[in-house]
């Protein structure tokens, strides 16, 4: 089983991200405080599960949670601020919707939490001061491979992976085409031999190359 927590504080926090990799459809961020009691051993990292398993975990991650979030952030805010600095953001929103304050927080990866704080786009949530203040008090610690070591960036990356198939699947029934439903917005050779039939959505991250051979593409 995953160990429980990095620190030896009682209210720790794990993010994680799902969707950096897409063409399509937004990055899922998702922060999570657990129990010091919590146990499961089927929880790992999301990749590391079926669908149907990250599907069984969900309703189990969140009965027990101390408290959970979740955010969307889509491609007119990626293609702003790039897909990195967009789940940085999309983590520290997480964050802060949390009804609990964590004392520490452990992040998937190898950034700081706080990298990028308060950025000037023009597009989704503008942190306010306080909310900036906010993040910059809380210590934390970017872990590589951290969804395959603690329990609670496990559980982050299962409530964002299923949370952005379930937006994807419902943006599929409004393009079929694209079968997002079955690739959820990854590269897939089907995914973009759509893209050069019939051409790009408002959900594409026009930032992205969209297709191998991409010089210029009609928006």
């Amino acid at each position: 089983m995953l160990a429980p927590n990095f620190s030896t504080l009682i209210i720790e926090a794990g993010t994680d991200e799902a969707g950096r990799g897409c063409l399509a459809g937004p990055v899922t961020a998702a922060a999570i405080i657990l129990p010091l009691n919590f146990e499961n051993r089927l929880l790992n990292d999301s990749k590391q599960l079926s669908e149907k398993q990250r599907e069984n975990l969900r309703p189990v991650i969140e009965e027990q949670a101390l408290s959970f979030a979740v955010t969307h952030l889509f491609p007119d805010e990626i293609d702003e601020i790039n897909i990195l600095n967009a789940s940085m953001k999309g983590m520290q929103e997480s964050i802060l919707k949390l009804n609990l304050v964590p004392q520490f927080i452990i992040v998937d990866g190898n950034r700081n939490l706080n990298a990028k704080l308060g950025l000037k786009n023009t597009t989704g949530k503008q942190f306010t001061t306080a909310e900036i203040d906010l993040l910059k008090s809380i210590p934390n610690q970017s872990i590589i491979k951290g969804d395959a070591k603690y329990l609670s960036i496990a559980a982050a990356s299962v409530l964002a992976k299923t949370y952005r198939d379930e937006y994807m699947n419902q943006i599929h029934e409004e393009f079929p085409m694209y079968n997002w439903k079955k690739n959820k917005g990854y590269p897939t050779k089907e995914h973009r031999e759509a893209i050069r039939k019939y051409g790009t959505t408002k959900y594409h991250r026009r930032s992205f190359r969209l297709l191998p051979e991409q010089l210029s593409l009609e928006f």
